[in-house]
């Protein structure tokens, strides 16, 4: 039984578990969405829900004394308020995204996200990226450029998610502070504006929140934040880069199904986008498979 256990909260398993929450994130904004809830409003929701339920993890973990040492630790407070802003950013691309009809551009963010964690892998902090790695690199790179063909313009929804939280995990795995911690007090930051938004907008009259069973979605935007970013904090210190990177591609390949039954375009030319990318992550899993065998061979 302990064995059964260490393996469903083993780093790997918990990453899996974080990214397929991440995939299925649409399925909670496409019904706010359908009764009029808009990007901002969704993203408010969430600062606010987010804090709530954040706080009361850390509450139940006791880990108040970490909370109070960010806050007076010049450095990382100062970090994690960068940090704030890159999630922040990453969120209101997302969700705008999903609700206007490019759920699919937003799924190549995600699958790039994985191949830029590879290159940052190598570049920063040394950890080796050998012939598969670049070519699956590479094999991207060719399928932005096809997308870019595809969609007539520079897939700026997918560079920008890519690029967000890709910084993102960057930063949190540099950062002395506990997982939840530090979400807790990215939230923080990003609640004052959220609140002081919502109570505006509802007592303009705009608001959704007080309608009938709408209460609902807009509150579950608080653990579907929570949980999926509290998993990445913790994994994102105990598991490579590159590891992280190859899981990632269970995000945006949920995001991508949802978006093919939203019923968004897929064209030829963005098929072949996605093959290049697609051909990038299997290239990228053969290349970790045969440097697993040859640990093992090593290890006899």
């Amino acid at each position: 039984m302990s064995s059964l256990t260490s393996r469903f909260t083993s780093p790997v398993a918990l990453a899996i578990v974080c990214y397929l929450i991440w995939g299925l994130v649409p399925l909670f904004y496409l019904p706010i969405h359908a009764f009029g809830g808009a990007a901002l409003e969704i993203i408010a929701h969430r600062s606010v829900w987010a804090v709530l339920c954040a706080g009361a993890l850390v509450w139940v973990t006791k880990q108040w004394p970490e909370v109070f040492r960010a806050f007076q630790t010049p450095q990382l407070r100062w970090m994690l308020l960068l940090t704030s802003a890159l999630v922040a950013t990453n969120w209101g691309v997302y969700v705008w995204a999903v609700t206007n009809g490019h759920t699919i551009e937003s799924s190549l963010g995600y699958y790039l996200n994985p191949l830029l964690n590879m290159a940052a892998g190598a570049i920063l902090f040394r950890e080796r990226l050998d012939n598969w790695g670049k070519g699956a690199i590479a094999l991207a790179a060719i399928g932005v450029i096809v997308q870019t063909l595809a969609i007539g313009h520079v897939p700026w929804i997918a560079l920008i998610l890519a690029i967000s939280f890709g910084a993102y995990g960057i930063l949190r795995k540099q950062l002395a502070i506990n997982a939840l911690a530090g979400l807790f007090v990215e939230c923080v930051y990003m609640f004052v504006p959220a609140i002081l938004y919502l109570v505006w907008f509802e007592t303009t009259g705009q608001g959704h929140f007080f309608a009938f069973d709408h209460a609902f979605w807009f509150t579950m935007t608080g653990p579907i934040t929570v949980l999926p970013l509290t998993l990445f904090s913790y994994v994102a210190r105990r598991l490579p880069l590159s590891t992280m990177g190859f899981i990632q591609f269970i995000s945006p390949t949920s995001t991508l199904v949802i978006g093919l039954f939203q019923g968004e375009p897929f064209t030829l030319l963005r098929g072949i986008s996605f093959a290049f990318i697609w051909a990038g992550a299997m290239v990228f899993a053969f290349g970790a498979w045969r440097r697993l065998k040859a640990i093992k061979v090593a290890e006899v």
